[in-house]
């Protein structure tokens, strides 16, 4: 019996606060687990990069990553001996550290392939990212590119609570249902979706 991978929930800046569909998700989803960060105000690239690697490493199987915003970004930098664990990941709503200050130790963005299935999501409107860098991302990691219309940063201020299409999303990359801890905990319409991907 093969068993589920681990799902590693990566907020951004600031961390993702209640009701992101990030916390709904770490809450609501078996085998689910949140990163955390010593510092979520002034990130730095090399303590939140060994945040991710010391989580990953910890779990006893493979595991997907779902990030969002500069967590997406941080992703990225993970080095092989942690990325040779990881099924996939669905990053969401990235960051441009090369424009935001706060954010510069994350730059430069590694324009790489990416040696797992990902899923990248990006809003016509984000604020953060543009959909154009957005999109260069995605062609450079090898990423699947869903573009949202006017979604904003895809999260709670954008009107995103437990985001079903992005629990579908997150369900395709696991490749089996997903587990809740509790009936209602999260969406139940988890159903294989026709998506426009470009």
């Amino acid at each position: 019996m093969s068993s589920s991978p681990t799902l590693i929930i990566v907020p951004g800046w600031r961390d993702s606060g209640p009701g992101h569909w990030q916390s709904l998700w770490a809450d609501g989803l078996t085998h689910a687990i949140r990163v955390q960060q010593d510092d979520w105000m002034q990130p730095t690239r090399s303590a939140w990069v060994r945040s991710i690697a010391h989580t990953v490493l910890a779990q006893a199987g493979p595991v997907v990553l779902v990030g969002h915003s500069l967590g997406c970004i941080a992703i990225t930098h993970l080095p092989p001996e942690v990325t040779s664990r990881v099924q996939g990941a669905l990053l969401v709503a990235p960051a441009d550290p090369e424009r935001r200050a706060p954010l510069v130790d994350f730059a430069p963005v590694p324009y790489q392939p990416l040696p797992y299935r990902s899923v990248l999501v990006a809003s016509s409107n984000d604020p953060y990212c543009s959909v154009r860098t957005a999109g260069a991302y995605a062609r450079s990691w090898g990423s699947e590119f869903v573009r949202l219309q006017n979604a904003g940063h895809i999260n709670v201020e954008s009107g995103f609570g437990d985001w079903p299409l992005g629990l579908a999303l997150l369900q395709s990359l696991v490749g089996k249902p997903l587990a809740l801890n509790a009936p209602g905990s999260v969406s139940a319409s988890v159903s294989p979706l026709h998506l426009q991907t470009v």
